[in-house]
C-alpha cells in the first residue's frame, strides 16, 4: 500500500497549494491514504473547522497537528468532534481530542496513525518514547500498519525516536522545522524514516513567515510580529510504500512540488 504525507501546511498559500496540487498527485501516485500536518494552516497558527472541511474536500484523509494545535481556543471542540483530526498524543490526560486513531484506507486496509510531540526545546509534555510504547500495545491488536508523525524541534531527538521505533512501526516522519531533510531511509526492521518532511507554504519566506519581519527579529532581538508570507507555495512531503500484510516499509521518497514550476506535472514513476 502507498501513503502520501504532506508536511506542515502554512497559512493560505499552503492551503491553496494543497487544493491545487493534491488532486493531480492523487491521480499520479494513487495513494491509499493521504495525511497532512495542518497545525500552521490558520494564518500560521492552529487550524479551524472551515479549514478542516476544505482539506477533506481536497482529498485529505487524516490531519495531524503539533504544538500550535491549541492556538485557536474557540476551535478546541473540533478535536473532540472530528476523529480524523489528531493532536499530539503525549499531552496530559484530559486534553481535548485524541493522539491516535485506526483508519480504513481506500482499499480497505486498517492503519494506525499516531501523532506525538518532542520535548527538546519545546514546552513540557509527557515522554513521547514511553507514549509510543503504550500506544503500540493498543494498535497492535488491530493492525500491523502504523504511521507516526513526530513533531519535534531537534534532529537528535527525531533520529533517536526513529531508532526507538525501528522495526515496530511502519513509518516515522518528522515535522515542525519546515525544512525538508535529505536523510530518508528504511531503518532496520522495515521502518521508513525522515527527520523532516518539509512544509507546504510560500517559497520566498523564512519557514513560511515574511522575510523582513523574521530578519528584524534576528537583527534586533525585538519581538516583531510574524505574518505568513505571500506568493508561490511549494508542497513538500513523502511517499511511502508498505507491505499491507506485515506493515514493513519497502520504500520512502521525498516529494517537492511548486505551484509555479510544475503544477501537476508528472514526476519520475515511483
Amino acid at each position: 500500500m502507498r501513503i502520501l504525507f504532506i508536511g506542515d501546511i502554512v497559512g493560505k498559500p499552503g492551503r491553496e497549494a494543497v487544493a491545487s496540487l493534491l488532486p493531480g498527485l492523487k491521480e499520479e501516485l494513487a495513494p491509499e491514504l493521504v495525511i497532512v500536518n495542518a497545525e500552521n494552516a490558520a494564518a500560521g497558527r492552529g487550524v479551524t473547522r472551515a479549514i478542516v472541511r476544505a482539506l477533506f474536500a481536497s482529498g485529505v484523509d487524516v490531519i495531524t497537528t503539533g504544538n500550535h494545535v491549541w492556538a485557536r481556543t474557540e476551535e478546541l471542540g473540533l478535536l473532540d468532534d472530528e476523529p480524523r483530526v489528531l493532536r499530539p498524543g503525549n499531552y496530559p490526560p484530559g486534553s481535548p481530542g485524541r493522539g491516535w486513531g485506526v483508519f480504513r484506507t481506500t482499499r480497505g486496509n486498517l492503519i494506525a496513525v499516531v501523532n506525538l510531540i518532542g520535548r527538546a526545546l519545546m514546552e513540557p509534555v509527557d515522554d513521547p518514547f514511553r507514549a509510543i510504547d503504550d500506544i503500540l500495545a493498543a494498535t497492535a491488536l488491530q493492525t500491523p500498519l502504523c504511521f507516526v508523525d513526530f513533531h519535534a524541534e531537534t534532529t537528535s531527538e527525531k533520529v533517536a525516536f526513529g531508532w526507538h521505533c525501528a522495526g515496530r512501526v511502519s513509518a516515522v516522519v518528522g515535522t515542525h522545522t519546515h525544512v525538508q531533510t535529505a536523510d530518508e531511509r528504511i531503518l532496520p526492521g522495515g521502518t521508513a524514516y525522515i527527520t523532516d518532511t518539509g512544509m507546504c507554504g510560500p517559497e520566498d519566506s523564512v519557514i513560511g513567515m515574511e522575510v523582513e519581519a523574521a530578519l528584524a527579529r534576528f537583527r534586533t532581538q525585538l519581538p516583531h510580529h510574524l505574518k505568513v508570507a505571500e506568493g508561490v507555495a511549494t508542497l513538500c512531503g513523502v511517499v511511502i510504500d508498505l507491505d499491507d500484510q506485515t506493515g514493513k516499509a519497502h520504500s520512502i521518497q521525498r516529494l517537492r512540488r511548486s505551484e509555479e514550476l510544475y503544477p501537476r506535472e508528472p514526476q519520475e514513476k515511483l
